[in-house]
């Protein structure tokens, strides 16, 4: 029985169509009601239509990326009951239409952080990146975050007040929009919304979050196991803690400490090689090993890093992640499973024609096409080589 092999779509909006990821060989979709504001009931009949759209297309609805988790739910803050319960029917209204794979997070504030949406590769394509020093620079002469110098080595500070010297406000206005980008809100948010969530999550810090996560789950469970559905954490991008926000899923402990604490089946994990890769300190394969029984999900892509830890998403097959390593673990572990693992090539270079074209960062057609291209090569290749009877 092969991986599931999926790809991310993010509705009728979405800039590459259904029609396109047929063409890409997926089988797969993973989706979201996007437009639902966060923390509102997803209603049924919402789901449903979805899931008609992607079924008349060829396809399953093999994963739901993402429910996201409202901040007073992170937060454990007065209404965090009323949230609690809408995602509970959520999962429920998903449920009856057949999906039980959910995808979510649990970093507070931020989804993810770049710091370049359009980095020039030598063959002339564009890759996400990440950059200390940039983010220095945001965080010390943009958000104006209060002792944030603390928080960096003294090359990376003294960096960032070189570069805030020589950068154009446009382009540090540039910097600013790409980096709250990362925040899921429905509008704009602003500097100082940004600066009093993070004083809020100061205060509830790192052991405060891990206890709010576990809270979060312990109230799912019940019904996570009345209706079959496996929650899936996404692990913190980058995994490392940023603007002075505690992060709880960025390495092997973290993860064991997620599962381990909420210890019932369908705690699990979205594991995501890139994310994880992006830490100098964590080896995916070994983390895969631990977790792996945990795992339902898999976003697969390869990062590298500099001696700074300033990283890009390179080639799905040439990075600092031993993709090979982790599809022969992921394998393995698939073949134990009654139902297949759902993965998807996570981002992809805009290349090609795309590079003229407008579409969500990382996720433009014909990278992930070579990426899902790649994998399904590795995949097969891993079958025939190591499993072959």
């Amino acid at each position: 029985m092969p991986l599931l092999q999926s790809w991310r779509w993010y509705g009728p909006n979405d800039p590459v169509t259904l029609q396109d990821i047929k063409q890409a060989g997926a089988s797969g979709i993973v989706s979201a009601l996007h437009h639902m504001p966060h923390g509102e009931i997803w209603p049924l009949e919402q789901i449903q239509e979805r899931k008609r759209i992607i079924e008349e297309a060829g396809f399953t609805w093999a994963v739901v990326e993402s429910v996201p988790v409202h901040e007073a739910i992170k937060t454990r803050s007065a209404d965090c009951g009323h949230y609690l319960e809408n995602y509970r029917q959520t999962l429920r209204n998903l449920a009856a239409c057949g999906i039980t794979t959910v995808c979510y997070n649990f970093m507070p504030v931020l989804d993810w952080t770049r710091t370049n949406l359009a980095y020039v590769l030598e063959n002339g394509a564009k890759a996400l990146y990440f950059d200390w020093t940039d983010l220095a620079v945001f965080d010390l002469f943009i958000l104006k975050r209060a002792a944030a110098a603390q928080d960096y080595a003294e090359a990376v500070v003294a960096e960032a007040n070189k570069r805030a010297e020589t950068y154009p406000a446009s382009y540090l206005k540039q910097l600013e929009d790409i980096i709250l980008m990362g925040v899921p809100t429905e509008g704009s948010i602003t500097l100082e919304q940004l600066t009093a969530s993070i004083g809020i999550y100061k205060e509830i810090g790192h052991e405060g979050l891990r206890e709010n996560l576990a809270y979060f789950l312990e109230s799912i469970m019940d019904v996570c196991e009345e209706t079959d559905i496996n929650m899936t954490i996404h692990p913190d991008d980058p995994p490392y803690p940023i603007l002075g926000l505690p992060r709880i899923a960025s390495n092997k402990a973290d993860l064991l400490d997620i599962i381990n604490r909420v210890d019932r089946a369908p705690n699990g994990i979205c594991f995501c090689t890139g994310s994880l890769g992006a830490g100098r300190h964590n080896n995916a394969v070994e983390i895969l090993k631990a977790v792996g029984h945990r795992v339902y999900f898999a976003h697969l892509r390869n990062v590298l890093k500099d001696e700074q830890g300033n990283f890009f998403e390179s080639d799905h097959l040439a990075g600092d992640v031993d993709m090979y390593g982790v599809m022969r673990e992921l394998v393995a572990i698939n073949r134990k499973r009654e139902q297949p693992i759902p993965f998807r090539p996570d981002h992809g270079h805009q290349m090609l024609d795309d590079l003229h074209k407008v579409t969500n960062p990382g996720y433009s057609a014909i990278g992930r096409l070579r990426g899902l291209a790649e994998l399904r090569g590795l995949e097969m290749g891993v079958e025939r080589s190591v499993f072959a009877v």
